[in-house]
């Protein structure tokens, strides 16, 4: 089977409790197979699980008592001053919505595509998606100081005169992004619909079974309903596909539209989104391998699909390296002065680590997937996928840190006090994000069940009877 999957059916695989001595690389799946496997995951949560949740909440307080702090005592509390007014919290803002957009290319880009190696990742990665941009809406509202007047930024007609400025680049990313989150998430629930009704049919509480009912929206599996359940799939494919490009191209303007030094250059919107997949496939990958071990979803995703995701992260990793050297080149050939001093200092001034660790990050350890034995290799994987995330973390921080701190007037120049505050708040988004992955993978399937069934081969009771050997 082409699309790096090679599931094959028998009509007696073996069970999700895989025996001694028994390859899971090489279970033939089947229908049953991939019924109790994936079900298996939703069975009453165990301590492990209770630990990992406990350990989300406890960084989600973490976060919510420095936020607390900082409006006590107001933004001083963080290291925002002049001359970086953006900091740690737009770096945040923009490194979790590249996180979200793996997504909408796993789910819906290489759906349109057909490509068969999406069907056992995309729902994590939907899922991921979900939870990302509501964690990335988080910042603009940390970052502007007085979250009670967020209202304000809404165009209603009101006595105040209050109206937000529409050619303002950062009004823009309120709209894409909430339109991002919008789709996402109605084509997430969509494609959960018909896995819930598998959940509801096998429950065995009646509290597991009124919650899958309502959940799966009366899903019966009769053909009108697989009719227009492909039609609606194929439509949020369509509309999710653009928002891929649109959503964080609009995000690069918020830094190509303002005349600083290192931003202002056309090249960041194919840029931003070919780092955004970067980072998101990355970290299906940081999510995905834990739980294919936790889970025993050896059988289901296997190598091959790692393979194939390491060739789309050794894709977006060149294209990424390529605009990094781009930028130093049209900074040398531009002759303007503060653009090259912009790019002198990036590699040798204040943040020159932070420059470092990125290339690193982004442009050497991806090179090592080259070799193949690496792209199957599950460990090494699981490491490359958390050294990108630091590396696209630290791109952002390049891109904001170093412009600001060295702009036009070498009188205006400064530097920036981290604080605990602005580390708090950080780990606590991570939390955040974990507690609803962790919620998620216990309460609705994780992994596709009827997407896998489509690309099986169907059972068949006799197959000497129908000349099958």
């Amino acid at each position: 089977m082409s699309d790096g999957t090679t599931y094959s059916a028998a009509p007696h695989a073996q069970s999700a409790e895989h025996g001694a001595g028994v390859d899971p690389e090489k279970i033939e799946v089947d229908y049953g197979y991939v019924n109790d496997t994936v079900l298996k995951m939703l069975e009453p949560p165990k301590g492990g699980w209770f630990a990992l949740l406990a350990l989300c909440l406890v960084l989600v307080a973490i976060g919510a008592v420095s936020f607390g702090w900082q409006l006590l005592t107001g933004m001083g509390a963080a290291g925002i001053a002049h001359p970086i007014a953006w900091g740690v919290y737009i770096t945040n803002f923009v490194f979790w919505v590249g996180i979200a957009h793996s997504g909408t290319l796993i789910s819906a880009v290489l759906y349109l595509f057909r490509a068969r190696f999406r069907m056992p990742i995309y729902r994590l990665a939907e899922a991921m998606t979900v939870f990302a941009v509501m964690t990335a809406g988080l910042f603009p509202l940390i970052h502007v100081g007085r979250p009670w007047f967020a209202y304000w930024l809404m165009p209603y007609p009101n006595e105040r005169l209050l109206w937000p400025n529409f050619r303002s680049p950062l009004l823009w990313d309120v709209f894409a992004v909430s339109t991002y989150f919008t789709v996402s998430a109605v084509f997430f629930i969509v494609g959960l619909i018909p896995d819930v009704a598998v959940a509801r049919d096998a429950a065995k509480t009646k509290i597991k079974k009124a919650l899958y009912t309502v959940t799966s929206l009366g899903w019966n599996g009769n053909h009108k309903a697989w009719h227009h359940y492909e039609e609606a799939y194929l439509i949020f494919a369509a509309l999710a596909t653009p928002l891929v490009i649109s959503v964080h191209s609009v995000v690069s303007w918020d830094f190509a539209m303002g005349n600083v030094p290192g931003w202002h250059a056309t090249i960041f919107p194919p840029y931003f989104v070919a780092g955004a997949i970067f980072s998101g496939v990355a970290m299906v990958m940081t999510l995905m391998i834990p739980l294919r071990k936790i889970f025993h979803l050896e059988g289901l995703v296997r190598k091959e699909h790692f393979d194939a995701m390491s060739k789309l992260i050794m894709l977006t990793s060149g294209i990424v390296s390529y605009a990094y050297i781009t930028e130093f080149y049209t900074a040398w050939w531009s002759n303007n002065i503060y653009e090259r001093y912009q790019f002198w200092f990036r590699p040798f001034g204040e943040f020159a680590p932070a420059f470092w660790g990125m290339t690193f990050c982004n442009c050497i350890a991806p090179l090592s997937l080259w070799y193949k034995p690496l792209r199957t290799n599950i460990a090494f994987l699981f490491v490359l996928s958390i050294v990108i995330n630091i590396g696209m973390w630290l791109e952002r921080f390049n891109i904001i840190f170093t412009s600001l701190s060295r702009e036009f007037l070498p009188a205006a120049w400064g530097g920036y006090n981290f604080s605990w505050v602005e580390f708090g708040i950080t780990i606590g988004a991570f939390g955040w994000f974990g507690m609803w992955m962790t919620l998620f993978i216990k309460f609705f399937p994780a992994v596709a069940i009827t997407e896998i069934k489509m690309i099986l081969p169907p059972p068949v009771r006799d197959k000497k009877r129908l000349g099958h050997h």
